[in-house]
Order: structure tokens, then sequence, then C-alpha cells
């Protein structure tokens, strides 16, 4: 039984035969197709062969069609219809009139959330934003499609399947409460001395201001280790608890519960920052809109954090160890 091999037959050729079919001419059909009337009648030919039908003949002019190409067309037209509907470009993603639903993993910092809600609320009134707590998993997570876009920090190798965006890398301060003793006496001795807050989310990333092996002078002493962001300010505010934390962090609750910010005495090792999101939808164009927010909502965010901390810092009275 003789088969049609499929992976023979060039699509181009049943697009030629279709038009034929409905222009009636090598010309018209050359016009319609923008190629020359021989590209159309070696189309033809080759789609002749391959099929063992003459398909179209001149008569009078006119291309007329045997029985079998008359079957064939009507085969033909639904199968391109439906190969030109996937293969259109695709619809732009409106934001003014979606009501899909995107799922964010990032640190639910207060000023930052509520600078994204309210640039999501102008431009996206019908999305709805689901924040989702950041764990291990985090990369599975994305790559799975379970979140969007999701906040990334430290050294972490990028597995197959995500893309990322490198962000400006956090500015790092120290913070205690405003009459902590340390404020007046503030370098590698009083950050030695002084227990410090520790905020541990569910990744496996390290501080860049944790103790190293090969140097005793970052070592410093964990009186109390949290899980989440948003209650540092209080638990300074009525300790001796020191914490050292991105400005981006820290900037609104500096000024909440009256903290005073102190440069680092341990000096931060390098940590990227980045916005990570599943290779197969970096061309989906509600993905590239979420990420696009994200993305300029935090850089606004971190400069005006970083610029209002620095201005009220208070500098070492050593060198940085």
């Amino acid at each position: 039984m003789n088969e049609i091999q499929l992976h023979r037959i060039d699509l181009n050729l049943l697009v030629t035969f279709e038009a034929l079919m409905e222009e009636s001419t090598l010309s018209a059909a050359a016009d319609r197709l923008a190629i020359t009337p021989s590209a159309v009648s070696h189309a033809l030919g080759r789609l002749r062969t391959q099929l063992n039908d003459p398909l179209l003949v001149r008569v009078g002019g006119r291309m007329q069609p045997s029985p079998y190409a008359l079957d064939l067309i009507e085969e033909v037209r639904p199968v391109l219809r439906s190969l030109r509907r996937m293969l259109a470009p695709r619809h732009p993603f409106d934001p003014a009139i979606s009501d899909r639903v995107f799922r964010i993993m990032m640190p639910s910092t207060p000023s930052l959330v509520a600078a994204i809600l309210a640039r999501v609320w102008t431009e996206a009134p019908g999305v709805t934003l689901e924040w989702v707590n950041v764990s291990t998993q985090i990369y599975d997570a994305v790559a799975d499609g379970l979140i969007d876009v999701a906040h990334v920090g430290g050294a972490l190798r990028l597995p197959e399947g995500l893309d990322e965006c490198e962000m400006e890398p956090f500015c790092w301060y120290s913070f205690a409460r405003a009459d902590h003793p340390a404020v007046t006496d503030w370098g590698a001795e009083a950050w030695a001395r002084w227990p410090h807050l520790q905020v541990k989310i569910a990744t496996n990333t390290l501080s860049p201001v944790d103790a190293r092996k090969d140097d005793p002078a970052t070592a410093r002493r964990i009186g109390a280790k949290i899980g989440e962001f948003s209650a540092v300010g209080a638990a300074l505010a009525g300790t001796d608890l020191l914490t050292t934390l991105p400005a981006v962090l820290m900037a609104e609750q500096m000024e909440l519960h009256k903290l005073c910010a102190l440069r680092p005495a341990v000096t931060p090792e390098r940590f990227p920052v980045r916005f990570v999101w599943s290779s197969r939808l970096s061309r989906d164009p509600g993905n590239l809109w979420l990420r696009t927010l994200l993305m300029d909502t935090y850089e606004t965010v971190q400069a005006e954090a970083n610029a209002k901390v620095e201005t009220r810092v208070v500098e070492l009275l050593a060198p940085p160890a």
C-alpha cells in the first residue's frame, strides 16, 4: 500500500495549490503569493509528482481541477486555516481589561508591596496578584509554572529553563533602636558585643554578613531568629538587638519605629539580586507586562530607600573588618 510520506510534503506547495484552486490561473496565483508564475508552475509540478495526480490542467487559458484536486482542496482549506490561526501574531496583553491571576514569589516588604499593588490597581484593575511565601523550591515552582515571577537573592546557580534579569545590588546597613548604647560607640567591638537579629526565610541562601570561617572579625552573636522581614522594626525597637539588612527592606520600618541606621562593621560579600521567570513565558505578553512592572517598581522603591537611609547613617568609629 502506497502512503504519502508527509515529511516530503512542503507546506508551501499546499499554499500554492490553494491559491491555484481559487485563482484558476498561474499569473493570478503568482500575484496573490507575491512570487513568479514560473515558481507557481514549478511548485505545481512538484506536488503533481508527490501526489501522483495532474491536479490542475490548463484548459482554455484557465486551470481546471481534477476530481482528486476537488476532494483535496476541501481537506486542505481547513488545515491551512487552522495553521494560519495558530501561527498568527499573538494578541498583545491588555492589562486594562485583563482578569488574569499572577503569582509572584518575593519577600512581602510593606513599602514594596504597597507600591506594586498601587501600580497594578492603576494599570490593571481586574488583575489579581497572589503573593507566595519564598521557599527552598523557588526554582522548581517557577520552572513548573506555579510562579510567574520570583525575586531571588544570593549567588545560586540558575538551572536550565529559567531566564533572569539581575538588578542593582542591595545597599546594606545595620539597624538598632535610636537610643541603643552601640550607636554612640559604633564599630567592630560593638558589632561583636551586641546580639543580632537574623531573618531566616525559607531558602538555603546565607546572609552576606554571616560569620566567615577564615575571618574571626566577622563573627557576630545571633540573639534571635525570625522568619518575616515585616517584624524586624518592632523587634529592634523593644530590645538591644541589632540587625543588618538591605535599605529597601528597612527604610520604612526605620522611620516607623525610630531606628538608627549604622554603617555595617562587616563589609557584605557579593550578593546578586535578580528576578527570574520560566523561559517558556519569556515572550508571553502578560508575563512580560508583570515582570516589567515588578522590576520598574522595585528599582524606584529601592533607590528611594537607599537615599533615605544613606542620609541618616551613622559611620563607623573604626575601619570596617
